[in-house]
């Protein structure tokens, strides 16, 4: 979750170990795991408390939908699928253009007087 291995966890404990010591460590691994599970709880209750408010048409809304890089992510994707739908109706449609022969070399490019 963090990107923390298993050598990064070694180093914490035992500088734990060192700055707290042996006697106080239990104690603060209970006070952190309370903490963590009250955390929790306030996340989960804010939650439910937000469901509830939003009323059943929301029942199956999931946070992690309202990340403003999500939809912007998930709008993108919807336009570039249907840009590439247009494009293939574009290509069934479109009669095969006929490209100009390139210049040959030395040749000069046509020049229209006319023309600003």
């Amino acid at each position: 979750m963090f990107g923390i291995g298993f050598g990064e966890l070694v180093v914490i404990a035992f500088l734990a170990v060192l700055v707290f010591g042996p006697d106080r460590l239990p104690e603060l691994a209970q006070q952190a795991g309370r903490f963590i599970r009250e955390l929790r709880k306030f996340a989960n209750n804010a939650r439910d408390e937000l469901r509830n408010e939003l009323g059943p048409e929301y029942a199956d809304l999931e946070l992690s939908d309202l990340d403003p890089r999500a939809i912007v992510r998930k709008h993108i994707a919807e336009a570039m699928a249907e840009l590439d739908e247009l494009e293939d109706v574009i290509r069934e449609d479109a009669p095969d253009v006929e490209r100009p022969e390139p210049l040959a070399e030395g040749e000069r490019p046509p020049y229209d007087i006319d023309a600003t």
